[in-house]
Order: C-alpha cells, then structure tokens, then sequence
C-alpha cells in the first residue's frame, strides 16, 4: 500500500465525517477511526459511545489527542477526526501559543504520514463562519487555516463539503 493523504474539509455538520467514514469503508473492510477530542463531561462520553456503536464492528477505534506520529497504522486505512480539536489541543496545552502548537502538530503530522498508508483527515472550515469574537479565538482561527493549508499541500486528495454533498478541489 502506498501513503495517500486525503483531506475533508467543510462546516459544521456539512457531511465530512459521513462521507469520510463511507469512504474508508469502500476502500477497506476494516478502517482504524482515530478520534482526538478530549471527554470533558459523562454527556460527551455518552455521545461517543453511541458514535463507536454507531460505526459498527467493522471499525478500529483509537483514542488519541495528540500524539498521532506514535500510532503505528502502516497499512491500514484511517480516518483521522478531527484535526480541529486535535489542534485544539496542542493550542490550549500551549497556551494559545501558535507557533509552538504549529511546530508540535507538523511534526506529528508528519511522523503519522510517513507510515505506507491512507490517511482520510477530517477538518472545519471555521474562517468561513465570520469574523472571531476575540483574541483567543482569532488566534485559533489563525492556526487553525494554517493547519489546513498545509495538510492540504501535503493532500493528494482534498474535498470540500457542502451540504452533504463532496466538491473535489484537489
């Protein structure tokens, strides 16, 4: 299997995590789905729960917030959602520092994609949704875009979602 790299981008609730996940399973009966948001409360565990039943048997699920470069997944197809709350994450252990966050995420990125696999990445277009209430979010906002760009420079694939439905951009 060779490294292929694609990237979902859209809004919220557009359709990327659905198309993503039909997507890995047209290409593999048994895809990893790594998640990496943070379980803040017995509410958001629940919804977890019921998203890992939700997808089935068929599926892999491993939790992991930061740390993807350590993952060993060489031949398998992934899902990666989200890299929202996976920047998220570096952003707010760093302290909103964007260039140490942007630093921290490349290199991961790039220790995860080195591995001979397909990587499915799911990502929020939020510099669509309007201008950012304040500092902390403008400056996620920031990170945010420049996290994009560069994992779609890295994309052999990048699609765009609109209302459920998939515009290939790259």
């Amino acid at each position: 299997m060779d490294n292929k790299i694609i990237l979902v981008t859209g809004g919220q609730r557009s359709g990327k995590s659905r198309y993503a996940q039909e997507l890995a399973l047209s290409l593999s009966p048994n895809p990893v789905y790594v998640a990496t948001s943070r379980i803040w409360d017995e509410d958001f565990r629940q919804r977890v729960l019921r998203h890992q039943s939700d997808r089935g048997p068929m599926w892999t699920n491993i939790e992991e917030e930061k740390h993807l470069g350590s993952l060993s997944l060489a031949n398998r197809v992934v899902v990666i959602d989200c890299v929202t709350l996976w920047a998220t994450n570096f952003f707010f252990d760093n302290n909103s520092n964007i260039d140490q966050s942007l630093e921290e995420l490349k290199k991961e990125f790039e220790q995860l994609t080195q591995q001979s696999a397909t990587f499915i990445f799911i990502t929020n277009e939020i510099g669509m949704g309007g201008h950012a209430e304040n500092e902390v979010q403008r400056k996620f906002t920031d990170m945010q875009g420049w996290l994009n760009q560069h994992i779609a420079s890295k994309a052999n694939e990048v699609v765009l979602m609109v209302s459920g439905i998939a515009l290939k951009v790259k």
